[in-house]
């Protein structure tokens, strides 16, 4: 915790940006669930990450992940390279024509000393909506964890979906798709 307060408080006089954020370190680890409780993981690249403070407090961030390096990693071969290129295309994310998904963190409250809940607007597939994020550090560390899960239905990503299609039995595909990211702090 006095690692956090420390990291905090030198933030305030530097100000973190994506030169303290390692971007290549840093990551984001998605999962997706299918109703008969089949799971899918894999990694996204962070294009950029930048924090904002004031006084010792976290008050903002921008980040922006890089679509285009969506990949699975619970799958090898063909299977690996089937979902990771079904998942880029239209009926999913629709990657080549979305490059880029960016997460604006407006609201930050400090819960506790070493954890923040936040608000912001995440935008996906060029639609934009409401999104809860939590940040947490872990005791004696400096990077910075966080949790979002958001409703892929409402960013026009349909496959499986039952927001969409009826009579999908056990191959739909649930909505809310998780997201952990790591901030790995320079």
């Amino acid at each position: 915790m006095k690692k956090l307060i420390y990291i905090l408080s030198l933030s305030c006089f530097f100000g973190f940006s994506q030169d303290q954020v390692n971007l290549e370190e840093s990551s984001v680890k998605w999962t997706g669930v299918q109703l008969s409780g089949k799971t899918h993981y894999g990694t996204l690249a962070f294009e950029s990450a930048d924090l904002s403070f004031s006084e010792d407090q976290l008050v903002g961030g921008n980040f922006v992940v890089n679509m285009t390096s969506l990949s699975v990693d619970d799958l090898t071969g063909r299977g690996k390279k089937s979902l990771e290129g079904h998942l880029k295309a239209d009926d999913f994310f629709s990657v080549s024509d979305f490059n880029f998904s960016e997460l604006k963190l407006n609201n930050v409250d400090m819960v506790s000393e070493n954890e923040y809940s936040a608000e912001g607007d995440l935008t996906i597939k060029g639609r934009t909506h409401k999104a809860k994020v939590s940040f947490y550090t872990e005791e004696g560390s400096k990077n910075l964890k966080a949790r979002l899960v958001f409703d892929r239905s409402k960013y026009n990503v349909r496959y499986g979906s039952g927001s969409f299609f009826e009579n999908l039995g056990d191959k739909l595909i649930l909505d809310d798709i998780e997201l952990e990211v790591t901030l790995v702090m320079m």
